[in-house]
């Protein structure tokens, strides 16, 4: 049987991780191995690169270069948060499909989230619709560890090792000046899952150890539990360190972060502004009397390549190679997925899939069973299934100045065969 044969393109979606370049990497690498791929093109900064025609010739980067993406933090090709129009009159997929007709691309590999894969999936449908041959690929990708269908998503092994080392460290410093700053609060990513904010409970080894309490949107919380739960530990210790999980809600099902109803009164009843460690802060100090600081790494937690886990870059890698290879044999429609070996007494993982569509409308979150009865640490199962995960350390260059040498990519933009795109997303 023939090979469908032409040009690919790839692009990355959403918020970059840890590891999100090291499936870059795979793809790009596999498919220079193929010969039904001729050329490979990279969407500058995702789908929005494809609107506007602005594609990168990965072909003409140095060997080097592309080498060196899988230990490199963010995006190397641009990333966005564009989600294309539901609105037919758009024309938005059209478009995607008269820039690949424009550049004979049959392969297509989306490497992101929910969102991505729903992108993914009409594009694919709507060139079985058109008659156009395409090949259409999704790579997970997303630090939330939220998507369903795959045991877990490349991106997560290492933000939950960052994050857990660096509550290893802060609260060490909490523990150290327990006599002024005696709360400490960090606020974890993760919009409706718990998924990063439980990871940082690996680092509580032995009982006293930070984090004393994590608050997961799975478990919502109310103002009178948090105040019980900070005081009991304070009283026991003389300090408290809190993860919380951006996503909490109350039992009235109110985003903590939105600083609104039971959680969102200061003193004089004025609404508070702010994420959630900031509304927390604040019932700590007013109800608690106990001064607390903050610690909010935002984008820290999904870059930090430097202390990436070894097992997510190689997972992560891995997922964009057999993405390759799979559309290669013919496979169109799936995302790739990670499957864990449940008999194996020792960590292994390999690969299945997914429908794109169903991938698109699933979430996975925390289950309630592993996180304890108190709502606010996680069990024993949470740490079997994050220690693997996280271990080993990814290899990267220092440069003689001590600091990690990263790649980037040369924008060298294809020549546009099109007209210039006047529609949602332009550039």
């Amino acid at each position: 049987m023939s090979r469908l044969k032409g040009n690919c393109v790839v692009a990355q979606s959403g918020g970059p991780t840890t590891v999100i370049n090291a499936s870059l990497c795979g793809v790009i690498q596999e498919a220079m191995r193929q010969d039904c791929i001729r050329e490979i093109y990279a969407g500058y900064n995702g789908i929005l690169g494809v609107l506007n025609e602005q594609l990168l010739d990965i072909g003409g980067q140095d060997r080097q270069t592309i080498a060196g993406l899988k230990v490199c933090p963010a995006a190397a090709a641009g990333s966005c948060r564009h989600k294309l129009s539901k609105d037919p009159k758009s024309g938005e997929y059209e478009r995607i499909l008269e820039i690949f007709r424009a550049h004979d691309v049959r392969y297509f590999f989306y490497c992101g989230g929910n969102d991505s894969m729903d992108t993914a999936d009409k594009v694919s449908k709507l060139a079985n619709q058109t008659g156009y041959e395409l090949i259409v690929m999704g790579v997970p990708k997303t630090i939330d560890n939220d998507l369903a269908y795959t045991d877990h998503c490349p991106g997560y092994g290492s933000v939950a090792k960052y994050l857990a080392t660096m509550v290893m460290e802060s609260g060490r410093d909490t523990e150290a000046l327990y006599t002024h700053d005696t709360c400490t609060i960090m606020e974890a990513m993760g919009r409706n899952a718990g998924w990063i904010a439980g990871s940082t409970g690996m680092a509580a080894r032995e009982l006293d150890d930070a984090p004393h309490l994590i608050y997961f949107p799975e478990a919502p919380v109310t103002r009178d539990k948090i105040v019980d739960d900070v005081r009991r530990v304070h009283a026991r210790l003389g300090r408290v360190f809190i993860v919380v999980c951006e996503g909490v809600k109350d039992d009235k099902g109110n985003y903590l972060a939105e600083a609104g109803g039971d959680f969102g009164q200061d003193s004089f009843g004025h609404k508070q502004l702010g994420g959630a460690a900031e509304a927390l802060r604040g019932i700590v100090e007013k109800d608690c009397r106990i001064k607390a600081r903050t610690n909010k790494p935002g984008t820290l937690q999904r870059n930090g390549a430097h202390f990436a886990s070894l097992t997510d870059v190689e997972e992560a890698y891995m997922c964009g190679a057999k993405a390759v290879q799979m559309a290669a044999e013919g496979t169109s429609g799936y995302m790739i997925t990670l499957v864990r070996d449940p008999e194996s007494k020792t960590y292994g993982c390999t690969t299945g899939l997914a429908k794109l569509s169903d991938v698109a409308n699933g979430e996975k979150k925390v289950p309630r069973e592993w996180i304890n009865k108190d709502g606010n640490h996680i069990t024993d199962e949470f740490r079997k299934y994050a220690m693997p995960l996280m271990k080993g350390e990814a290899p990267i260059t220092i440069g003689d100045d001590g600091l990690p040498v990263y790649v980037r990519l040369e924008k060298r933009i294809v020549a546009q065969k099109c007209a210039k795109w006047t529609g949602p997303g332009k550039m």
